[in-house]
């Protein structure tokens, strides 16, 4: 943590269930119980159709592909994913839910092996197998020795904080939450005798002082915090004021990065009060290959976030973004065409901030 800075690796949703799972070395039970799926396996077969075959078993690092290598090169002090699937093997199908993700808990390598630091599970997935499946999950991580945040066995564990110590006895806190806008059904929030997650019915003004009530109650003087959302709907770039909103009470109240997820592409970035807000990282691993609709937000390009901000202030110090893609069901290099695409579409769709490239072909924030 040189020059008292330190850095984040951020990224969108990690989803290791269903057809990536079927192509690591433990594959569950591939039944589904979608309205034109029944079979894990024909996400496999639709990803093949569109970029080539796909080996199996594939190697944990597999889905990563070349994140890996960036992980490697910019060796960041905290890593942060929102893990969107429920890891077990239950046949517990949640009710009135027309997609279900479920990962063989044999196969949780595939999570580890990118090393997170914190394992967001506040989303819209995490209980598709019922409360018999979030227990599971839980366990699972618990064993790989994986810290979670967002989900909970109660309520106190489920919006408790995720602690990382840093170096001079500074902690970062992962505080995670999900949104009734991105699809989570109110069933799902974790009560005091109940597992479930940390949920938000509305992303109103007196939620945020909820928020911000925990926060305080859990940081020390030293303290970075980070708030992880899942939140809005799956495409378009506009960000619905509430988001806006809810992200400044936030940075208003102490918070220094808002991480947000949910959407399946990127949208647009922010720097408020010198504090850093992803609207929506957009989708890092899943096996949504080969299904046509709403190609021109182009969910295939995938971004690895690096913030850097300082120790003692939490101000943002930069941001670099790596361009990645989607192909055979784990991540490579981005095109130049394809760097340029999203340098440009994030830099048309955010304000008060540039997006500019760099030697290295990742992308830089500039401004705010």
């Amino acid at each position: 943590m040189g020059g008292g800075v330190v850095t984040l690796f951020l990224c969108g949703d990690v989803m290791l269930g269903r057809g990536v799972d079927q192509i690591l070395a433990h594959p569950g039970d591939p039944a589904l119980r979608e309205a034109y799926v029944e079979d894990a396996r024909s996400y496999v077969r639709l990803a093949e159709s569109a970029h080539g075959p796909v080996p199996a078993p594939v190697d944990p690092s597999w889905p990563w592909g070349e994140a890996l290598r960036v992980l490697d090169q910019a060796a960041p002090d905290v890593r942060i994913v929102n893990l969107e699937t429920s890891v077990t093997s239950a046949d517990t199908f949640a009710p009135d839910k027309e997609i279900h993700y479920r990962m063989h808990p044999a196969n949780l390598p595939a999570l580890a092996v990118a090393r997170p630091d914190v394992t967001v599970l506040a989303n819209n997935h995490v209980l598709d197998f019922g409360r018999p499946g979030l227990l599971g999950t839980l366990d699972a991580l618990a064993r790989a020795g994986l810290r979670t945040a967002g989900a909970g066995r109660d309520a106190e564990e489920a919006y408790a904080p995720a602690p990382v110590p840093l170096p001079g006895g500074r902690r970062l806190l992962v505080f995670a939450l999900g949104a009734r806008s991105s699809g989570i059904p109110s069933g799902w929030a974790a009560t005091a005798d109940r597992p479930g997650v940390a949920y938000v019915p509305e992303l109103s003004p007196a939620a945020a002082d909820t928020v911000l009530r925990h926060v305080r109650r859990s940081r020390r003087a030293g303290d970075l915090t980070v708030v992880s959302v899942h939140w809005g709907t799956n495409w378009g770039f506009r960000v619905p004021r509430e988001q806006v909103r809810f992200a400044h009470a936030l940075v208003d109240g102490g918070v220094d990065i808002v991480h947000g997820h949910s959407s399946h592409h990127p949208r647009p970035l922010e720097v408020y009060r010198d504090r850093l807000i992803l609207y929506g990282c957009g989708d890092f691993i899943d096996d949504y290959e080969g299904i046509t609709g709403y190609e021109e937000y182009r969910d295939d390009l995938r971004l690895a976030f690096l913030a850097s901000v300082e120790a003692d202030s939490g101000r943002l110090a930069a941001l670099r973004m790596v361009p990645l893609r989607a192909r055979r069901l784990r991540l490579e290099p981005a095109s130049r065409a394809d760097r340029t695409w999203l340098r440009t579409t994030l830099d048309r769709i955010s304000s008060g901030v540039g997006v500019t490239p760099t030697p290295d072909g990742s992308l830089a924030l500039t401004g705010g």
